[in-house]
């Protein structure tokens, strides 16, 4: 025990330098960016991941990286705790060491969901939490089944839910599992298991509510990301192969392995069955969706199935080398910090100018490591609101606002607003005057498009990014003085 909980803190020390000395990344900031009050839910995700960022600035009165990350900081040591406690439960504490260790190490787990503002971290936690509910409801490996367990599965099921609705996908295998497990469907005879579906549905409640105030939007979003046909044979090949980077190829193939011969063995392997469950549908159904759709899958999609996956690799560890076992974790944990220490560095210090002008005129890397607080100070005097025609850049620009205190409402002139269309909708600033984004390339465009929704349209100052002194990012604008019409997205 005293083993793991040394990785447990190491691992969050670390993600706490990378929270505190890195800028907020696209998603993040969009985050950050969008979200003005606590709401029953919001347009991309669930509530979960929008009231920790926001109890956190209330809390602490600022918007700085490691206050809005903290939330998420904290609950990765949660998760990797309660892994502990399922491993050790289910395969003993030698196997439970592995399976955390395991987990701290793997980039996409530890550092990205474990320090970044973003929904996986608390999907992560409520999903191990039911894991360990559900293994005490049923008595797993070979004790008496606890019944009122049940209720704290639908209550961790609840807030899995309120954090992202892929949940849903590890929710269902797992209640097959529990369905063809001899056990299981004794159980599931007793009231006990359907209070606990009660309770997660009342939890959840909220967010469907909110749904059908605001036409079913951020269903519609999510459900609508399948669309388009297009058979693209090797897509699930590259999926894999993408999914393998994130959690590591040497974790990545023995978890395939073990999830392979879950199955092969059978209900009467009642742990393995579990969580082989648990974890399929997300591991097999982004494949299937890329081998026919056109939607761009994001390898991170699938991480709640290798979740599950963790307990078994740690079983599985307990009857390697364990000298190779070092050799490999020592390996992979130098390059993890190394990797991490190496973006802290950039992002306080800068690229190296050999380095930094080998990148054309909004192309460096670090446009997405630095927050654009740089332009705060040539915003010119007199607008009531910014709009930049891409959710992303109104992340960076509104999380850069905040951050500095300016309280100018952020929204999208576009296509795609995702939440800015519920925070500041455009139709709310008619009569007000409007500092529009037009990124490098698209002056004419953006002049033309925008001149017939205001009294009069003149260029702006340019709002540049800078990190260190140095250009990464010249933005033009326009002035909209006295918008007379929402423009069309």
């Amino acid at each position: 025990m005293k083993s793991a909980l040394l990785v447990v803190l190491t691992a969050l020390l670390f993600r706490l330098i990378l929270a505190a000395f890195s800028g907020l990344g696209i998603d993040e900031s969009y985050m950050v960016a969008a979200s003005s009050h606590f709401a029953a839910s919001y347009f991309d995700h669930p509530l979960a991941s929008w009231w920790l960022e926001l109890g956190a600035r209330h809390l602490f009165g600022s918007a700085a990286p490691i206050v809005v990350r903290l939330p998420f900081v904290l609950l990765s040591g949660v998760a990797s705790w309660l892994l502990y406690l399922v491993t050790a439960r289910l395969y003993g504490v030698k196997a439970a060491f592995w399976a955390v260790l395991a987990y701290s190490l793997s980039p996409v787990f530890s550092l990205a969901f474990g320090s970044w503002v973003l929904p996986d971290g608390p999907l992560n936690t409520a999903l191990l939490a039911v894991l360990y509910a559900l293994i005490r409801a049923l008595g797993l490996p070979e004790g008496k089944p606890a019944p009122r367990w049940w209720l704290a599965a639908g209550l961790f099921a609840g807030l899995a839910m309120l954090s992202k609705y892929s949940a849903a996908l590890v929710l269902v295998g797992a209640a097959l599992g529990v369905l063809l497990d001899k056990v299981g469907r004794r159980e599931l005879a007793r009231p006990w298991p359907w209070l606990g579906v009660v309770l997660a549905l009342a939890l959840f409640a909220p967010v469907v509510v909110w749904n059908a105030q605001h036409h079913w939007a951020s269903f519609g979003y999510q459900g609508g990301r399948a669309e388009g046909v297009r058979i693209r044979p090797l897509m699930p090949l590259s999926i894999w192969g993408g999914e393998a980077l994130f959690v590591l190829p040497w974790l990545w193939a023995p978890m395939v392995w073990l999830l392979v011969r879950a199955f092969l063995a059978g209900a009467t392997a009642r742990v393995s069955w579990l969580l082989g469950w648990a974890a399929i549908i997300p591991v097999l159904l982004f494949a299937v969706v890329g081998f026919w759709s056109s939607t761009h899958i994001l390898f991170h999609w699938a991480a709640p199935g290798y979740l599950m996956l963790f307990p078994l690799l740690g079983d599985w560890a307990t009857r390697r080398s364990v000298r190779m076992l070092r050799i490999v974790a020592a390996i992979t944990g130098g390059l993890l910090v190394a990797a991490s220490l190496i973006i802290v560095a950039l992002v306080q210090f800068g690229l190296p100018p050999l380095l930094a002008h080998s990148f054309k005129p909004g192309k460096s890397p670090m446009l997405q490591a630095v927050d654009w607080t740089s332009i705060g100070p040539a915003l010119p005097p007199g607008i009531d609101a910014i709009a930049a025609q891409r959710w992303f850049d109104a992340g960076k620009i509104g999380y850069a606002l905040r951050r500095d205190g300016i309280k100018l409402p952020v929204t999208v002139f576009g296509p795609e607003p995702h939440q800015f269309a519920f925070t500041t909708p455009p139709a709310s600033l008619l009569g007000k005057d409007v500092l529009i984004i037009a990124m490098p390339g698209a002056l004419m465009q953006t002049y033309e498009r925008f001149a017939p929704d205001f009294a009069s349209l003149k260029p702006g100052p340019v709002l540049p990014v800078l990190d260190h002194g140095q250009m990464l990012l010249a933005i033009p604008t326009f002035i909209g003085a006295d918008m007379k019409k929402a423009p069309q997205a």
